[in-house]
């Protein structure tokens, strides 16, 4: 069974720090400081996250569900990603299961800090992936 995430002090510690790596441009490579206007409030609401990238093409995955960035996100249509004093603002779109399926193999292959939260493991097939589709929405980056 998966493990639910919860936003404890230890989390929130190493998230402020991450943001100030981020910000001054240093942190793990695909890392970025995800910003998006809160759909309810309107403030700016950021926090780190790891994209996955092949080819040119990059992908937004919500590693622990539906949390509050992904229902901005979803709202916004689209993200701004900081890394230093470069930022860019992109469009999202949300895949659907079969999209999604071989991205979130490739992020809980390359993220492993995140594989709890997940059924499916690196090695699973991407039927399991497909059923975990539901629970970690994926966005492609335009």
């Amino acid at each position: 069974m998966a493990a639910t995430y919860r936003l404890g002090v230890a989390r929130r510690a190493v998230n402020v720090l991450v943001r100030a790596f981020l910000r001054a441009g240093l942190g793990p490579p695909r890392t970025y400081l995800l910003g998006v206007r809160g759909r309810k409030s309107g403030r700016l609401r950021t926090t780190p996250v790891t994209l996955v990238e092949e080819g040119g093409r990059r992908w937004l995955v919500a590693p622990y569900g539906e949390v509050g960035w992904v229902k901005n996100a979803r709202a916004a249509g689209a993200v701004t990603l900081r890394r230093g004093r470069r930022a860019e603002t992109r469009r999202i779109v949300e895949l659907g299961p079969e999209e999604a399926a071989p991205v979130l193999r490739r992020y809980v292959t390359e993220v492993p800090i995140t594989r709890p939260f997940f059924d499916a493991r690196p090695t699973s097939d991407l039927t399991a992936f497909r059923a975990e589709a539901p629970r970690h929405p994926v966005f492609r980056l335009e």
